[in-house]
């Protein structure tokens, strides 16, 4: 079972969440919270697989409540997934830069939301990359300063093909076609770029792709 929590300071809107969790076969909702301080204390006490995580909230905002959760050393396999209700937002963008796996919008079916769930608790990437794209376009200046460029200087020309390949969006299967290596090479690959960079999952590597500038080319 993958384990949920429902942050959302409208109570019809978090109770609409926990039924469409609660009533799919391999999902329940193992707490929820109405602003971003309970949210960090349930998150610490049950230690959710995915945090379905509004942004604006009372006493504490979606992306310090993400930054909380997810810089706790326990907190490994955790993943946030933003509910929003414009997808373009600065918010979203600073709750990708927090930690966040990625985003839906509120409206979306519910069929989308908890596939998401699913893609999220298995440590992959929500993002298109046109998506990451126009948001690190728009936002990028606004907020902090981009990641350093630097730190492609730990990869190997070899990794830094392979993190490309993630930016745009491939599985591991297919940046082994495309690369001309095989499903395991390419999974090593990926897990070295994690270890390298810092980042929890493949969202993250496809921001620090995009911010660096190697995935700055459409």
């Amino acid at each position: 079972m993958i384990g949920v929590l429902v942050v959302d300071d409208q109570t019809l809107v978090r109770a609409g969440f926990c039924f469409l969790v609660d009533a799919s076969h391999d999902l329940e909702v193992v707490g929820e919270a109405a602003d971003g301080l309970d949210a960090v204390a349930i998150a610490r006490s049950t230690r959710p697989d995915v945090v379905l995580m509004d942004i604006r909230m009372p006493r504490l905002d979606g992306i310090e409540a993400t930054r909380q959760i997810l810089s706790d050393p326990e907190a490994g396999h955790t993943r946030v997934l933003i509910l929003t209700t414009f997808d373009l937002d600065e918010y979203v963008y600073g709750a990708l830069r927090a930690g966040a796996s990625g985003f839906l919008l509120k409206d979306a079916p519910p069929e989308d939301l908890l596939e998401a769930i699913r893609v999220i608790a298995a440590g992959n990437a929500l993002l298109a990359p046109s998506v990451t794209r126009t948001l690190i376009e728009e936002f990028a200046h606004r907020l902090l300063p981009a990641v350093d460029d630097k730190v492609l200087n730990l990869l190997t020309p070899r990794e830094r093909e392979v993190l490309l390949a993630v930016a745009r969006g491939r599985s591991n299967g297919e940046i082994a076609e495309e690369l001309h290596m095989s499903v395991a090479t390419a999974k090593t690959h990926v897990g070295r770029l994690f270890a390298k960079l810092g980042a929890r999952d493949r969202a993250q590597l496809v921001m620090i792709a995009y911010e660096t500038g190697l995935a700055s080319s459409p």
